[in-house]
């Protein structure tokens, strides 16, 4: 590996734990009222004795308590703790951060395996494919989220007639939501559990349901939080309502699902026409790297340049085209 290359991960490893250390730091500065307190009421059981004794596993959970309480409030952290619940994931935003930033150092470790045919201009490489790799848990975390939304939505249509049943029964509507929590398939049980569990500290019906809106974002289930809203405040059949909903719900989900059915064919055709040129270029450059580096001098470098603008534009055309909103 060049010079070039060792220096510029050292720059990188020097920098994330600066970056590690500062977070610590202003966390520690940040100490919560309690802590404070229990300080200087249990003197003898302070943060030294802790440190002293602590595991590494401990230490870990510590400094990971911290960072988190540093990073609490701010937008991006916010960002990413919603889209952590809407994929159901038990991480943190620090743990998260933390498989970024490794997605990343081992896609840059790749980047520079594989562009060694360039050179002193493999740094480069590995910059590139680093930042892909930064956001690769990211597309994971969304696929993994709209995946899951999709399969509530699915089960919504259902859920909404065993709701309406329930209340048709003498059940009330806290009743019936927890009914759902029980006999309902994952995911809309955890959501509904959650919603009563939130519910039963305190929380009230209609603010336990807005977050179950954030949590998850449909159209289907913000109509049936409003038709609830709604009963809630001017009265009504709750359940003749929700006949009416999920009527309405199941058919949507069964004409989306025939427009997935014909633009299925469209969709594969985009993403094999926009890979294929890639991967082509991807085996002929381990076959003879030297056969490919010579596109990639002035001006030659305009084709490849020009060719992956190509691709992604085609590629994001034909989505759009195959994306039939209902």
């Amino acid at each position: 590996m060049s010079p070039i290359v060792l220096i510029a991960i050292g720059v990188g490893v020097v920098a994330v734990i600066l970056i590690v250390a500062a977070l610590v730091l202003r966390g520690r500065g940040k100490q919560s009222l309690e802590d404070r307190i229990n300080e200087f009421v249990n003197p003898d059981t302070g943060e030294t004795e802790t440190t002293v004794n602590a595991t590494p596993s401990a230490t870990r959970a510590i400094v990971t308590e911290r960072i988190d309480k540093a990073l609490a409030g701010r937008g991006f952290a916010t960002t990413i703790q919603r889209n952590l619940a809407r994929a159901d994931l038990k991480l943190t935003v620090t743990e998260f951060i933390g498989a970024k930033i490794g997605s990343g150092g081992f896609a840059f470790f790749l980047g520079s395996w594989l562009g060694r045919g360039f050179g002193p201009f493999a740094i480069v490489v590995g910059i590139l494919v680093a930042v892909v790799g930064f956001y690769v848990p990211d597309f994971l975390i969304k696929r993994t989220a709209n995946k899951r939304i999709k399969n509530f939505n699915d089960q919504l249509g259902d859920t909404i007639t065993l709701m309406s049943n329930s209340l048709r029964s003498g059940y009330s509507l806290l009743q019936s939501m927890e009914l759902i929590s029980r006999e309902a398939p994952a995911p809309i049980c955890d959501e509904f559990r959650r919603v009563t569990r939130e519910v039963g500290l305190g929380i009230s019906t209609r603010e336990a349901l807005a977050n179950m809106i954030r949590r998850v974002p449909s159209d289907d289930l913000d109509l049936l939080v409003t038709a609830i809203g709604i009963q809630m405040e001017v009265g009504g059949n709750l359940s003749q309502i929700l006949d009416n909903i999920g009527h309405t719900i199941r058919e949507r989900v069964r004409i989306k699902g025939e427009i997935r059915v014909l633009t299925a064919q469209q969709k594969y055709a985009g993403y094999i026409i926009s890979g294929l040129p890639i991967a082509l270029a991807m085996v002929l450059f381990l076959i003879s790297p030297d056969y490919l580096t010579r596109m990639f001098v002035w001006p030659w470098i305009c084709m490849p340049i020009c060719g992956v603008l190509l691709i992604v534009a085609g590629f994001f055309a034909i989505m759009k085209i195959v994306d039939i909103d209902v």
